[in-house]
C-alpha cells in the first residue's frame, strides 16, 4: 500500500519558505544585535544585509528551532570584517590626506581668468557631452577610452565628442587667442574642485 503524502512536508523543504520563516521569525533580533555594536544606523542596515546574504547562502547549515544563535554567530562575523574595513579605511584616509597635504603642486591653473570662464562654460554643457570633454581634455584619456568609461560605443563618443566641442566653441564665441585662451564671459556658476592644466586645443579640439 503506498503511503499517503503529509501535505506540508514539501513546504518544511522548501528554501525559500525555510528561509522566509528565518528572515522573520530573528530579522529584529539581528538587527538589534547589530544596532549596539556600530556607530552609525546606515551601518547596521548594510551588515543585517549581509548577514541574511550569508544566511541564505548557508541555509543548508541552519540548525533546527531558534535560529537566532546561528544568525547572531553569522553577524558577528559579519561586524568583525566591517570593523577591519572601517579601520582600513580609516588608516588610508589619513595617509591620503597627509599625502595631500605635503605632495599636491599648486595647480597651474589656478587664478588664471581664461580657464575659470572655459570651467564656467562646461556647466551649460549637457552632462554626458560634459564628461566626454573632460575625461578626453582634462583627464588624458583617448576618445575610445572615454567611451569605455561613459559606457557608449567608441564610434559614438567621436561623434558625441565633436558635437561637444562644436557647442564649446559656440559658447565661448568661437574666438582663440594664442592657440590656447579665449576672450569672452558667462554666467555659470563656477566648477569647484581640482582641474588640471592642459593645452586648449585638447578640449575644444584643433583651432581653425
Amino acid at each position: 500500500m503506498t503511503p499517503t503524502s503529509d501535505p506540508g512536508s514539501s513546504d518544511e523543504h522548501d528554501p525559500e519558505l525555510q528561509f522566509r520563516a528565518l528572515y522573520d521569525g530573528n530579522f529584529a533580533a539581528v538587527l538589534g544585535y547589530t544596532l549596539r555594536r556600530v556607530d552609525q544606523p546606515a551601518d547596521a542596515a548594510d551588515v543585517v544585509s549581509e548577514v541574511f546574504l550569508v544566511a541564505w547562502r548557508r541555509l543548508d547549515e541552519a540548525p533546527p528551532g531558534d535560529g537566532r544563535p546561528w544568525l547572531f554567530g553569522i553577524a558577528r562575523h559579519t561586524l568583525s570584517n566591517y570593523h577591519r574595513g572601517q579601520r582600513r579605511r580609516q588608516r588610508l584616509g589619513g595617509r591620503l590626506r597627509d599625502a595631500l597635504g605635503r605632495d599636491v603642486v599648486p595647480d597651474p591653473a589656478t587664478g588664471v581668468a581664461e580657464w575659470d570662464r572655459i570651467r564656467r562654460v562646461l556647466l551649460r554643457l549637457r552632462p554626458d557631452d560634459r564628461e566626454l570633454l573632460m575625461l578626453v581634455g582634462w583627464d588624458g584619456l583617448t576618445p575610445t577610452e572615454a567611451a569605455g568609461v561613459v559606457g557608449i560605443a567608441p564610434g559614438t563618443a567621436r561623434m558625441r565628442l565633436a558635437r561637444a566641442r562644436q557647442r564649446l566653441r559656440s559658447l565661448l564665441g568661437g574666438e582663440l587667442v594664442d592657440g590656447d585662451q579665449v576672450r569672452g564671459g558667462c554666467d555659470a556658476p563656477a566648477i569647484t574642485g581640482h582641474v588640471q592644466a592642459v593645452p586648449f586645443e585638447h578640449v575644444i579640439g584643433e583651432s581653425r
